[in-house]
């Protein structure tokens, strides 16, 4: 696959969305956790979200429990812990899986366009992001510490 515009996930309420709908946007694509240190990085991506949607910026939420088992909740209860701690307005999508041989496939591709450290693929913790531009295609890959905010310059060099 060329560009991230040949996929498509669940949404948090189980429709399918084809991830061609973002096209033209520039994505950041997080795999998140309720019940991890990083979690209230909720707070500043929704924060990104909401300062920059109107310029082209969505933040895509991909809930994942592989680490920690920190995301034990099912996707209503996901969607609840979301809305009433922080407010999350932007795209929240079910539970995936980023590693292993149930890696979701729009996470296989973004790991192999966009290696960690050393080269290596697996997505290491949560909050893991990555940046893609507004032809859907894989500009950055940012560790769990890399707060919302430090993103930010990155982000607007995109819109």
């Amino acid at each position: 696959m060329s560009s991230i515009y040949g996929f498509s996930a669940e949404d948090i309420s189980g429709q399918t969305v084809p991830l061609e709908r973002y096209r033209g946007k520039v994505l950041l694509i997080v795999n998140t956790a309720s019940k991890c240190g990083f979690t209230p990085q909720y707070e500043g991506l929704e924060s990104l979200y909401r300062d920059l949607q109107s310029k082209g910026l969505v933040v895509l939420g991909f809930p994942c429990n592989q680490f920690g088992a920190q995301e034990p909740g099912d996707a209503a209860e996901i969607a609840n812990f979301c809305k009433l701690t922080y407010d999350v307005s932007f795209p929240m999508f079910s539970k995936i899986e980023v590693n292993g041989p149930q890696t979701h496939p729009l996470y296989a591709w973004l790991k192999a366009s966009a290696p960690g450290l050393l080269g290596t693929q697996a997505i290491k913790w949560n909050f893991t992001k990555f940046l893609v531009d507004g032809s859907g295609k894989v500009v950055g890959r940012f560790a769990p510490a890399d707060t919302p905010e430090t993103l930010r310059k990155a982000i607007l060099a995109l819109l």
